[in-house]
């Protein structure tokens, strides 16, 4: 594989990296605007919460911030190409 390809491929990974990003970005927004509905909605002092709602969100959390890491080191293997 020459060094151009590898580095056409790397790209797109990155790309790829960044669009899955952008995902997480939006259902993490959507989760939280969920969040909200129902606890407007209920409008209690202890409203009602799913249990999966605030493992969704830990979920996406840390799937956002692998991404970022993957990110990272993409750009610095790319820079030492």
């Amino acid at each position: 594989m020459s060094l151009d390809a590898l580095r056409q491929l790397l790209t797109a990974v990155h790309s790829g990296v960044a669009d899955a990003r952008a995902h997480t970005d939006r259902a993490k927004s959507l989760l939280e605007e969920s969040r909200r509905a129902l606890v407007d909605s209920q409008a209690q002092a202890q409203p009602w919460l799913p249990p999966q709602l605030a493992q969704a969100l830990d979920q996406i959390d840390g799937h956002h911030g692998r991404l970022t890491g993957i990110g990272d080191l993409l750009e610095r293997y790319q820079s030492r190409l």
